[in-house]
């Protein structure tokens, strides 16, 4: 048997690929920390291009509403349209913070004022229970109890806890101020690619065109017209998702005539932005608050939480978004489930676009490999009679 020079391309390929994954087996740990330390170096890289795709949702359709017929303008669109978005953007989030640090201002104001109160009534309930905490020392004095040892052992341990803080404050701070030069950096990679996309894209084919072949790029390119597709329309449904429960949620508190019903709205949407479980998190804020102002309302409250999220989870959510993805509302569902039990928040993020793409390109292979073997859709087309249950003789 003959081997020609694209066989033993081939065979040396795989043996070198089956190598490299020997080694990367026996040295596992020194795998993830390279991995680990190349992510730290790309992680500003890796934000400004997700930064980049979000806010190129918004700008592509104010590119297209409003610059069709630029004219005059075609050359200057781009900027044009990237100054609109981050307007819009920076806009919504300076609204935003404008509704809920005023309003939780007053709020850690109001409870600062009832605290004193609060610790009234601690000092009266001791009072009232001053016999009943006397036998209970009483009972202690005869168990022989080294305080002072006690006393020693809680002063090193909160010498040491005093230490951790100390460090665990600097660690903090020097977190915080990368992660702001992080962001900083990926900011501006994020604008540079926004202005350049068409061009950025034109060099990324070409290359891919030169090194894989063109049966191979078209493959890709395919795929990867589907996944900006996908991850886009999951981006607008899922702010579509969370505009529609703060307004729900507006609503059923103003004729509930709840407090903060417009802080706790935004709170609940903004935090819905996380799929399903994003808006839990304002729900334990909003309870929190009304709690401090009527305990009775915030028990109807959660109540009323409990169901428009059974609303929102069942029904609106899996439709809104499964719908912009192209994904079924069972397999939206699963696709929560799995990511958020693999990867957590980011899992659910992921996972609802991720498996939108896996389930397009299935559809699209299942489609061609029965149009290839000429099989009947009356074997896989199942009627209504045969989805009932009853007697059949």
């Amino acid at each position: 048997m003959k081997y020609t020079k694209k066989d033993i391309k081939n065979v040396i390929i795989i043996a070198f690929a089956c190598i490299a994954f020997y080694l990367g087996l026996k040295n596992f740990s020194i795998v993830i920390h390279a991995i680990g330390y190349i992510l730290g170096i790309v992680s500003p890289f890796i934000l400004g291009a997700a930064l980049a795709f979000i806010l190129n949702v918004l700008m592509s359709k104010i590119e297209k509403k409003l610059f069709a017929d630029a004219g005059r303008l075609k050359k200057g669109k781009r900027a044009v349209s990237l100054i609109m978005t981050l307007a819009i953007v920076f806009g919504l989030l300076v609204v935003v913070m404008s509704i809920i640090v005023p309003q939780l201002g007053s709020t850690m104001i109001a409870i600062g004022k009832k605290l004193p109160t609060a610790y009234a009534a601690m000092i009266a309930w001791i009072d009232s229970n001053m016999g009943y905490l006397n036998s209970i020392s009483g009972l202690i004095d005869g168990l022989n109890i080294s305080w002072d040892e006690i006393i020693s052992k809680i002063s090193v341990w909160i010498q040491g806890l005093a230490t951790d803080m100390i460090d665990g404050g600097i660690n903090l701070a020097t977190t915080i101020v990368g992660a702001i030069v992080n962001f900083v950096i990926g900011f501006i990679f994020a604008i540079y690619i926004l202005l350049a996309k068409e061009k950025l894209a034109g060099q990324f084919k070409q290359a891919m065109y030169a090194c894989l072949g063109e049966k191979r790029t078209d493959k890709i390119l395919a795929v990867c017209r589907l996944s900006n597709n996908t991850f886009a329309g999951f981006i607008s449904g899922q702010c579509l998702e969370a505009c529609i429960i703060g307004v729900m949620f507006f609503v059923a508190m103003t004729i509930l005539k709840m407090p903060y019903a417009m802080l706790i709205s935004v709170v609940i949407a903004f935090t819905a932005l996380i799929p399903i479980v994003g808006s839990t998190i304002g729900c334990v804020v909003g309870a929190l608050l009304i709690l401090m102002e009527n305990p009775m309302q915030a028990v109807v409250f959660v109540v009323m939480f409990l169901i428009i999220q059974q609303i929102e989870g069942n029904l609106i959510y899996p439709h809104v978004v499964g719908g912009s993805v192209g994904l079924p509302s069972i397999w939206v569902l699963a696709a929560i489930t799995i990511g958020g039990n693999l990867m957590g928040v980011l899992g659910m993020l992921i996972f609802i676009p991720l498996c939108s793409v896996i389930y397009a390109l299935f559809r699209v292979f299942v489609k061609e490999r029965l149009a290839e073997s000429e099989i009947d859709p009356s074997k896989w087309s199942v009627t209504p009679s045969e989805t009932t249950t009853g007697d059949q003789k």
